[in-house]
């Protein structure tokens, strides 16, 4: 994809602005969250006294396209003809959709590549259904514009800052790995990203792993560094996933889900500035940074197969070692049936 912004984009709004903006996307949703966790059982009830389907899709503001067509509110007259309804229930981050989904709060969620592995470990049930293409300019390592570290060796002993469990995490043990270097030699703060943010600004950490939108974020307002992103390094995917149940039953229900996905996918890569202005809305975040975000993304919806669960299995494997995750785990355990 062709960059939308350069560097050289205005901000449209102040730094700090910013900052709150990304704080609300990354803070408060844990409220919102919490809150429609327990409407989304009260709704699935309502909707099964009254006879009516309902698809309970768990999302985080800052995937995009899930975010982007519940705004347009597409799906549901899509599924309107079949009796189903949508309920949109909000999480802080994927672990705790998945959580939900386990939980039969949720019918579909959508998250990055790591959590389902850590989840998968702890019991949760679930079934891979689709996945998106990998996108690894979307991660990377920041370190600020002055920073005297200059390459990935020079990150050995120093403080990196990141999320457990999540993409980032896998990407910064293979980068590691592939310079190398061995996971004795990070030293790893685990802060969620609006307080990763707020080390990194401060110079707590020496640097930050972090995922868009608030990479490009701190790219803008922070004038950070990417040291390195992910390229030739990791894929750095999403999946999408729903209980072995509900696909069974509600195959034509999910099918639907993803041509609306996929549609959202061919509009957006052919109209990256009117895709990006809408998320920028959507997020509170500056329409540059929505540019970069867009550029860097890939988009595309397909069906899951063994080939791709073969991604996950290197990731299962890799987390096991290093002991992060508590067993051994067979990742086709979560395939369904049908996958090729």
């Amino acid at each position: 994809m062709n960059p939308v912004a350069t560097e050289n984009s205005a901000l449209e709004v102040p730094p700090r602005s910013i900052w709150r903006a990304l704080r609300d996307l990354a803070i408060s949703t844990i409220v919102v969250g919490a809150i429609a966790l327990i409407v989304s059982f009260i709704s699935a009830a309502s909707a099964h006294a009254q006879g009516k389907g309902e698809l309970r899709i768990g999302y985080q503001k800052s995937a995009s396209l899930f975010v982007l067509q519940k705004a347009q509110g597409s799906l549901e007259k899509k599924l309107a003809p079949l009796g189903f309804g949508v309920k949109w229930v909000e999480f802080p981050a994927g672990p705790q959709l998945l959580e939900g989904l386990n939980v039969g709060a949720v019918d579909v969620g959508y998250v990055g590549e790591a959590p389902p592995i850590f989840a998968q470990a702890a019991g949760a049930k679930f079934v891979y259904f689709g996945y998106d293409p990998a996108a690894p300019r979307a991660e990377a390592i920041l370190v600020t514009k002055d920073s005297p570290i200059k390459s990935v060796a020079g990150l050995k002993g120093k403080k990196v800052a990141l999320n457990k469990g999540s993409n980032v995490h896998y990407f910064i043990v293979k980068l590691f790995e592939k310079h190398g270097l061995s996971y004795a030699d990070l030293n790893l703060v685990y802060l969620p990203p609006a307080d990763a943010r707020a080390a990194f600004e401060k110079g707590s950490v020496d640097a930050w792993v972090i995922w868009d939108p608030f990479l490009a974020a701190a790219e803008k307002s922070l004038d950070a560094r990417i040291l390195a992103d992910a390229t030739g390094v990791v894929g750095n995917r999403a999946y999408y996933f729903s209980s072995l149940d509900y696909v069974a039953k509600n195959a034509d229900v999910l099918a639907i889900a993803t041509e609306e996905i996929n549609r959202i996918n061919v509009w957006g890569t052919a109209n990256k500035s009117d895709l990006a202005a809408e998320l920028a809305a959507l997020w509170g975040l500056p329409k540059p940074v929505a540019d970069i975000t867009v550029a860097r993304a890939a988009y595309g919806t397909g069906p899951i197969t063994k080939a791709i669960l073969a991604e996950q299995q290197k990731i299962a494997d890799t987390f096991f070692e290093l002991k992060l995750i508590p067993k051994k785990i067979n990742v086709l355990e979560a395939a369904g049936a049908g996958v090729a």
